[in-house]
């Protein structure tokens, strides 16, 4: 069907290059950024130019092609190890986010079937399958994520889990598209998403510009509205989802899962079957992304506190599955997930 909400893509390849929409600099500027090398493409995941474990994947499924078109030109006698180097190097950007790894390994496995003359163009049809095929997957949970929102909703959502973080409409806010597509969405609140503030800059500007109607609300808010009746459902993705169903998710994601269950929310995540690690037995087993302590003691370059005080900057959480009602992926909704019916979704 024709899509309504759907008018967000900030990865593109046009005149033979990368292009990323600036994240940072959202919502006061949309600048895009032309990628040209594999070390850009790094240092676009690492400082967060481009964010999301769908977005990142394609993303680095790019950078693949930059380098095997570099160390093609360089030397060809020696592409192959220079390519292997970079993709050390790129897999090493973000360690949390499973599709980084994923996206890598099936380039990987490309050039390994491949040779000089043709390695550069069987790469880029790939990467851009793997985009389209992202797309058509947030297209897929969309659909799937929508049937489990009641007509005349408030939702919850944290971070920003869409069109941003993806290829396009997006993981947790493709579920909020096709809602709102369907008239089911009464009210959509974003939690705030300290220190980074995804959800005040990204996923309000989105939902902005496709004229769906959300509210900010600070962290601490969740648990009085929810006490009060103002929020139904709450409604996430995933940066990672372990062989048992927990969930590594943007920092905060199991506070709200907590804070669900008390109040009888219902509590949702969206993420592609790319997001599922079967090589991870649990969230304990989740690589914990930690980041500068100046990003929580800053704003905007200006210190907010003391020279001397120190901070953690945890930059993911894990939920567990049993605090998860529903998986939603582009093959369909899994109540209650567990390793269990991950292998079978797999089989």
């Amino acid at each position: 069907m024709t899509r309504s909400y759907d008018s967000i893509r900030p990865i593109k390849w046009q005149d033979n290059r990368l292009q990323l929409m600036d994240q940072r600099l959202l919502p006061q500027q949309e600048i895009w950024l032309c990628i040209d090398t594999l070390q850009d493409t790094h240092d676009a995941i690492k400082n967060m130019v481009v964010r999301g474990a769908p977005a990142i994947g394609i993303t680095a499924a790019y950078g693949a092609v930059l380098s095997a078109r570099h160390h093609i030109a360089t030397n060809v006698s020696t592409w192959r190890e220079g390519f292997a180097k970079d993709m050390q190097l790129l897999a090493q950007a973000r360690p949390t986010a499973i599709n980084l790894h994923w996206a890598v390994q099936r380039m990987r496995d490309l050039v390994a079937a491949s040779d000089a003359g043709n390695a550069e163009a069987r790469l880029l049809i790939e990467a851009g399958e793997i985009l389209q095929q992202d797309i058509e997957a947030c297209y897929a949970m969309g659909d799937f994520g929508a049937s489990l929102i009641s007509t005349g909703s408030n939702v919850l959502t944290h971070c920003n889990a869409g069109a941003l973080a993806t290829g396009g409409y997006g993981t947790a806010l493709g579920v909020l598209r096709s809602a709102a597509q369907q008239q089911k969405l009464s009210q959509v609140f974003a939690g705030e998403t300290r220190p980074w503030l995804q959800g005040t800059r990204l996923t309000a500007w989105e939902l902005a510009h496709e004229n769906i109607n959300c509210k900010v609300i600070i962290e601490g808010a969740a648990a009085s509205m929810m006490q009060q009746g103002k929020i139904q459902t709450v409604v996430v993705g995933a940066d990672r989802v372990a062989a048992n169903g927990d969930v590594a998710n943007k920092i905060g994601t199991y506070s709200l899962a907590v804070l669900a269950r008390a109040h009888n929310v219902r509590f949702i995540v969206a993420a592609p079957t790319s997001t599922i690690d079967l090589n991870c037995p649990s969230g304990a087993d989740i690589p914990i992304e930690h980041r500068a302590p100046a990003e929580i003691l800053s704003l905007g370059g200006r210190a907010l506190s003391h020279p001397e005080t120190e901070a953690v900057n945890p930059v993911f959480d894990v939920t567990p599955a049993e605090k998860v009602d529903f998986l939603v992926t582009e093959k369909g909704v899994m109540k209650t997930p567990n390793a269990k019916k991950i292998r079978a979704l797999f089989a």
